[in-house]
């Protein structure tokens, strides 16, 4: 069973920044599409960012310009760089990766915490 491990949550000030990792035990990372999800307290789970196999990618309206996703197939790692955090962007985040059709399997991780404070 493949998973996806999350590492690099946790508290920082306004305007500061983290940097998200999601690591992929299985095999063929490559040939995925990964996203970064967040959901807040209350809020239903949002699409942050995206990035496909082929390079295309994605941004929320809320984070472009701030947020940067990213992905080291050798790695078999993605990456959610976040800068100039807002209070607004304090969610738990959720790596995920979908393989192409025809076979559309996917897996989420269990999720990190950022919290953005004061």
């Amino acid at each position: 069973q493949d998973e996806l491990a999350e590492s690099g949550g946790g508290l920082v000030q306004p305007g500061g920044s983290l940097t998200l990792s999601c690591m992929h035990s299985g095999d063929l990372f490559g040939i995925y599409s990964v996203d970064w999800y967040r959901q807040a307290p209350g809020d239903q789970r949002e699409l942050v960012a995206a990035n496909t196999n082929q390079g295309t990618t994605n941004y929320a309206d809320s984070v472009k310009g701030r947020f940067t996703i990213s992905r080291d197939n050798y790695k078999s790692t993605m990456y959610l760089q976040m800068n100039d955090l807002k209070p607004d962007d304090t969610a738990v985040y959720y790596c995920h990766i979908k393989a192409p059709s025809p076979w559309n399997y996917e897996y989420w991780g269990r999720g990190i915490q950022v919290t953005v404070s004061s």
